[in-house]
């Protein structure tokens, strides 16, 4: 099989639900699946960006393929153009406008303050760790790499973590202590109302895991002949992640924002899962009049997401008499005739299907974008 249609439903599905998840039109009456876990735990939005390095792997398990047989310069030339074109579109959106209003006129942005890590930036560390690793050694070495990664993630982040029961805490925890000692509190995200980032430098290496299960999915999915087989054993490799993530959950709490190594076996796990009922429906079942929607996003995945974040930037910066342009839009259209929630829901559906017609008109001119 050497290309096959749930790779690119489930990844047009993770875009999809990451424009939802970013863009809903007021954080204080969103669903609670729609936001992440407070700390420890799991939602359905906690599964979006895992979902997304896994598919990341699964891609690599095909393009990387041929990339391979050119040798080593032609190899790395690629993957380093593309983890450090990925890497700087991060800190470009990180800035963006570059500048800020004020009643004194324009600031310009101060890039001493700049976040240096991201969703993007870890997304282009990912690649490029695991396109190396998956370079010089085998898929079976890799992976075993890659479970090394995961203890000693834990064994560090117990050892190094805050005192008392939990050493995992917002406070205290290792991944924070290094970012602190290593980038600085200037340039960390502030989000959680301190400096942390949950895209830091020390949980970026459980995270390559999440990519490294992926390609070493795609490459079973290549290499077996049968797709009733394929697709069962995928629902059971997915139930044994799971099963062993959340054993190991009793002593390294399954937790997004400093990616615990359980994390990383859940997420893999529902993800494995996801795409073997995919493969089944699309591949097995030829069902497939649904999918179209989500395979559009599925063509230009890094665009369309880095689109959706300029133009809720832009929407925030534009004002409509002393609102944001997306504050008058969400209270004029939505709020007066929906439930908060659901008004909040609806605002970021409809920003995603503005999103999607854009990737049409995209598809329709043939204009794809590939890093």
């Amino acid at each position: 099989m050497t290309r096959y249609q749930s790779l690119d439903v489930l990844r047009g599905l993770t875009v999809a639900l990451m424009i939802i998840v970013n863009t809903p039109g007021d954080w204080r009456t969103n669903f609670s699946p729609l936001s992440h876990a407070s700390w420890h735990g799991l939602t359905i939005t906690d599964l979006v960006f895992p979902t997304f390095l896994f598919v990341v792997g699964n891609a690599m398990s095909f393009s990387l393929r041929k990339l391979k047989a050119r040798g080593p310069r032609i190899y790395f030339k690629k993957v380093g153009k593309r983890t450090l074109f990925i890497f700087g579109i991060g800190l470009l959106l990180t800035a963006f406008p570059f500048f800020s209003m004020s009643e004194t006129g324009i600031i310009p942005y101060d890039f001493s303050k700049i976040r240096l890590l991201g969703v993007l930036q870890r997304i282009a560390l990912c690649y490029g760790i695991a396109a190396t690793l998956v370079y010089f050694f085998t898929l079976r070495t890799s992976l075993i790499i890659g479970g090394i990664m995961l203890m000693a993630y834990w064994f560090v982040m117990y050892l190094f973590g805050a005192a008392g029961p939990d050493p995992y805490v917002l406070e205290g925890n290792a991944a924070r202590k290094l970012d602190l000692w290593l980038i600085g509190a200037a340039n960390l995200y502030k989000g959680e109302g301190i400096p942390f980032d949950p895209e830091g430098i020390l949980s970026t290496l459980p995270a390559v895991v999440n990519v490294l299960l992926g390609y070493g999915v795609g490459v079973y999915i290549q290499n077996e002949k049968s797709r009733g087989r394929t697709v069962s054993r995928l629902f059971l490799l997915g139930l044994a992640l799971l099963l062993a993530g959340y054993f190991w959950d009793l002593w390294f709490p399954v937790n997004k924002k400093i990616w615990t190594s359980t994390f990383v076996l859940v997420t893999a796990g529902y993800a494995t899962a996801i795409l073997a009922g995919l493969m089944y429906v699309l591949e097995i079942k030829q069902r497939k009049k649904w999918s179209g929607f989500f395979e559009l996003f599925g063509r230009n995945p890094l665009i369309l997401y880095v689109l959706s974040g300029l133009l809720v930037r832009l929407m925030i910066m534009i004002r409509v008499g002393d609102q944001a342009l997306k504050t008058w839009l969400y209270q004029t259209a939505f709020v007066p005739y929906f439930p908060a929630k659901t008004a909040s829901l609806l605002f970021a559906l409809s920003f995603m299907l503005v999103i999607w017609l854009i990737g049409l008109w995209m598809d329709k001119n043939k204009w794809y974008i590939k890093v």
